[in-house]
Parts: C-alpha cells; structure tokens; sequence
C-alpha cells in the first residue's frame, strides 16, 4: 500500500510533493493509517483534529490519543473544541452539518494562519460507494453520482483508490492503534445503515463490486466533463450577465433540446434542485419568482433573472443636513452649489437650492410613493412610473427616493421631480450628483 500510494501521488497529486500538509486526524482507522504512510513517505505533516463535545469521555480520549500519535511522530498538532449542538441549535442545522461547517471553517484558518498548504482526510472507496448510494436515494443528477472528488480547491483526498480492507490490513501488519468510534455502530444515521446492514451483503453477491464502482465513476466523470464542455456552449448562447443579475433568455431556453436537463444543469449550481417548479417558470407570468437558499430566480417578461440573495442591511435611511456636502450610506452622494446648470443624466440633477426643506430623506422607495416627473404637470405613482419604464423587481428593489420634508426630489439613477426644478426665479443652484 505505501508502494501504491506513492505512486498515486506522483501520478495523480504530483502537487503535493515539497508540501507543507495537513491532516485531519480523528484518531480513527482511516486517518491514522494516512499519518503513517505520509510520515514514512516524509512528507512534511501535522495533525488537526476538532473535539466536537459530543460523546462525552470518548471525545476527550480521542483528542489524548492524537496528541499522543503527533508526539510520537514528533509533528504538529493542532487541537479545538467546540460547542456543536449549540452551533446546530443557533444556526438551524444538523449536528452533522454544523460539525462539518466548523470543522472546515477551522481548516480553513489552519491552512492560512500556519501556512500549510493542504488538508488532506482519510476518506477512502468505500466512503465513496456510501455517498454515491446515499446521493441515489435522495435524488440527484448526475454530479451526485460522481461521488467524492480527489481534489476540491485545498482539500485533498489521496485514499479514495484504496478501500477499507486495504486500509484495515495495512493497520495490523503496521501494528498500529487507533480509536474506535462507538457511534459508528449506531444506524441512525443513513450511512451507518447503508455501511452495516446494506453494503455488505451487496459486495458479497457482487464479486469486484469496488472495481467495477471506480470504473463506473470514471465514465460518469467523463461524461460530466463532456456536459460541462457543451454547457459553456449554452452559456454563451442563452445566458448574459447584466448590473441585475444573470438573464436566461426564455425563448432560447424552449428551443433547445433537453431544455429541462439544461436547466438542471445551469442552476444546481446555485442550490436550485426542484426542477419541475423551475420549468413552471418558463411560462409563469411576470414576477413569479423562487428560491435556493442562496440565490433567487426570478421570471421576467421572456427572460429569468438570477440573483443572489443578500442580507438586509439596518441602514435602509438616512438623513442629509443643510451643511453637508457628501454622504456615502446607504448611497454615495454629492451636493455642492454652482453657476448654472448642465444636463441631466442618470448621475446627476439640478435643483433649486431654496425649495429644499432640511434634513433630506434618503431612502428604499415604498409602494404608495408618488412624485411629479421632471417634464410633467401631473403627479404619478411610482409603481406605475416603474412599469411604464419596464423596470424588472429586482432593479425596482434597488432604487433609492431622495426626500424633502416627504416630497421625492429624485428618484435616483431615473428622474428628478418636476417641483424642485430650476426656473427664472432660482438663485441658488444645487447639483446632486451619485457615483451609483
């Protein structure tokens, strides 16, 4: 095994060669075994492992044996403890996901604050074969079903080519010790299911069944990759990029071929799994829109806009006084008395300096606003204003008002008030102008 995985190194990870490494040590089987191998392919190693607090004495006996094994190898080790039902408890997760997310958050700053140059784990062929059966059962395209990466930025796992009888009799023929996590026997958890009750049996009436796994992955990697070159094709085609957000144009959408396959394949990538309410889109009327827990998708006319989802921001007003010459939340603004006017653009308005009433208002527009269009005699809604100019939702969540003693002056980037103009009987001209 130290023969094989030297030259999967050289072959496939010829990166990590000179490297300071990483490894996240759990004291189990899996990641001792890469310790030692590392350690005797002199490789330039340390240990991290996280103490999650959630198997009592257990978890303290794990954290004593890997300082015991860095000591032993003379190496670094790094220890943290952590909190992980109370993080689960506060960010509305798992415990599964929350020791995931602090584990690799962890890392993270590991890497960064000690300049090491990878993490590497211990997940071998077997844990691979749980993921793939576990992706099956819940439904997944086909990047589900290529499993574990290798390489995914600085993560790296270099035993997936081995499986856990390869692992298992390096271990005793190495004499080495590990810890035996009691919950692994538990099947609560699907994996543990799938590895205790399911897996077994299977690999008994399924000669070769790892072999025969790794070549199937291969192909669906291959054919992932064919995917992936044809979507850049369809990118260019029927995506753009816009100040909003990315534009799929509809009607291109429909015409191809394989259009809810498409779809799949260019929004998974942004947490978009329920594809039958995204091909509801393609003919929803304007203004349907749903969610992923990161982004938005929204329909617009012939276009979807894809949008990020941000976090609403406490500064949702502010106030200008009589003096004041720039602000720069929530909106970066300028005011500053000139000779005579210039044209108006969409940066930039001229006001008459003595129809304003102190503190100026700057603020999110709200449905009911109406202001008197620069040009017009009569008042309009700017809801109405809004689908007049076809403005999308999500350019209409971004406009801002600017206010005097609640009357619109601008409704900036689009157009000043009529009431607040300059005339024959102005002496004193403002120009407010923004860099948005």
């Amino acid at each position: 095994m130290l023969k094989k995985l030297e030259t999967h190194i050289d072959q496939n990870l010829p990166f990590l060669n000179g490297k300071k490494l990483l490894i996240a040590c759990s004291g189990g089987i899996d990641s001792v075994v890469l310790a030692h191998l590392l350690k005797k392919l002199n490789f330039k190693i340390g240990l991290a492992h996280c103490n999650f607090k959630l198997r009592g004495a257990e978890s303290d006996e794990d954290e004593s044996f890997v300082v015991d094994l860095a000591d032993k190898y003379s190496i670094p080790v790094f220890i943290e403890t952590f909190d992980t039902k109370k993080y689960a408890k506060e960010n509305k997760t798992s415990t599964q996901m929350a020791a995931r997310d602090l584990r690799y958050n962890w890392f993270d700053k590991l890497l960064t604050d000690f300049k090491y140059d990878y993490i590497l784990t211990g997940h071998h062929a077997d844990d691979d074969l749980e993921t793939f059966f576990i992706n099956l059962s819940r439904g997944t395209g086909l990047k589900g079903l290529t499993g574990i990466p290798v390489t995914n930025e600085r993560v790296i796992r270099p035993l997936l080519c081995f499986g856990r009888n390869d692992i298992l009799k390096y271990a005793k023929d190495s004499n080495l010790y590990w810890r035996e996590d009691s919950s692994n026997e538990k099947t609560d958890y699907l994996r543990n299911k799938l590895r205790i009750d399911v897996l077994p049996n299977y690999k008994v009436s399924s000669d070769g069944l790892l072999d025969s796994f790794r070549k199937t992955q291969k192909h669906l990697q291959e054919s992932r990759s064919l995917i992936q070159d044809y979507l850049v094709l369809i990118q260019a085609l029927v995506v753009s990029e816009t100040p909003e957000g990315y534009h799929l144009d509809v009607q291109k959408l429909k015409e191809l071929p394989n259009t809810n396959v498409l779809l799949y394949e260019l929004l998974s990538p942004y947490g978009f799994s329920d594809l039958d309410t995204i091909l509801d889109l393609l003919s929803a009327q304007s203004g349907k829109q749903v969610f992923s827990k990161t982004h938005r998708l929204l329909k617009d006319r012939e276009v979807l806009i894809l949008t990020k989802l941000t976090v609403k921001k406490n500064n949702e007003e502010a106030f200008i006084e009589k003096n004041q010459k720039k602000i720069y939340a929530p909106v970066s603004l300028e005011i500053k008395s000139i000779e005579k006017i210039g044209n108006i653009t969409a940066t930039a308005i001229y006001v008459d300096g003595d129809k304003l009433a102190y503190p100026l208002q700057l603020r999110k527009w709200r449905e009911g606003d109406v202001f008197q269009p620069f040009g017009m005699k009569g008042k309009k809604k700017l809801s109405k204003f809004f689908k007049d100019e076809k403005l999308s939702l999500v350019t209409k969540e971004k406009i801002w008002v600017l206010c005097s003693a609640n009357q619109i002056v601008w409704v900036i980037s689009l157009r000043p008030d009529d009431r607040f103009k300059v005339d024959g009987k102005t002496e004193r001209i403002l120009k407010i102008s923004t860099t948005i």
